[in-house]
């Protein structure tokens, strides 16, 4: 039992590196381009999802913000833990050790997998997602997009940022069912 499931890792992996190196930037890419994608993966950063989610738990004359922020709050608390906590024991050597990759950002740890800044992002948007469905797509369709930046830049595969994710819509649906 142990072979075949070695044997599909060991798949997942390379493709997750042929996938990577597809979509890294290179490095004959503009300046704006790889500004512009900094710019984006940030969006998914500490400061931003923890001023977004515990800032409109705050707002003023609007419970239904106030609601949903704290929703984020709380999801994002969860889901960080649980990727600390799942970085540490899968220890995934990030692309630019691994596959010696350009990066074109500082990298924030040693271990890939999964990715914080996707889940970071991801678990701000799904609260305002359900919160404001007439908001669902920009939102959702950001977060994805803060993911997509993290294997741009070099610093996560394909497979680190999906995982970060699902760890993301995981600890949103139990926290939506504890309710």
């Amino acid at each position: 039992m142990t072979v075949p499931f070695t044997n599909l890792l060991h798949r997942l992996d390379g493709r997750d590196r042929a996938l990577l190196q597809r979509c890294v930037i290179d490095a004959m890419s503009p300046r704006w381009r790889t500004a512009l994608w900094r710019v984006i993966t940030h969006a998914g950063g500490a400061w931003m999802t923890i001023l977004i989610s515990l800032g409109s738990s705050v707002w003023p004359f609007a419970v239904a913000i106030q609601r949903t922020g704290r929703t984020a709050a709380a999801t994002l608390l969860c889901s960080h833990l649980i990727v600390q906590i799942v970085k540490r024991r899968v220890m995934r050597t990030r692309p630019t050790e691994a596959l010696a990759t350009p990066h074109h950002i500082p990298v924030p740890d040693c271990f890939s997998f999964p990715s914080g800044h996707s889940c970071a992002a991801m678990s701000v948007a799904l609260p305002f997602a359900f919160g404001f469905p007439a908001a669902a797509t920009p939102v959702l369709l950001g977060a994805a997009i803060v993911g997509f930046s993290r294997v741009r830049l070099g610093v996560h595969y394909v497979g680190d940022v999906l995982a970060g994710q699902l760890i993301a819509i995981a600890t949103f649906g139990c926290l939506a069912a504890l309710r």
